[in-house]
């Protein structure tokens, strides 16, 4: 059975709260880019990049 992927959370080297979304072979795909100051903010954020995934749409940021 394929494991899925993995949201973790850590205090980074400026006491931070950050997450991380890990793919199956444990490579890092995603991250919060920014700092939390309580670990619930982080876990909140983590959480809605969650829920909104699966309906985000690819789109280029720019014209090529």
């Amino acid at each position: 059975m394929a494991q899925a992927p993995k949201f973790g959370y850590f205090v980074d080297h400026a006491g931070d709260w950050r997450w991380h979304l890990k793919a199956p072979n444990g490579l890092i795909i995603a991250d919060s880019g920014q700092g939390y100051t309580t670990r619930q903010d982080c876990i909140t954020s983590a959480k809605l990049v969650q829920a909104y995934a699966p309906s985000a749409e690819i789109v280029p940021d720019r014209a090529p």
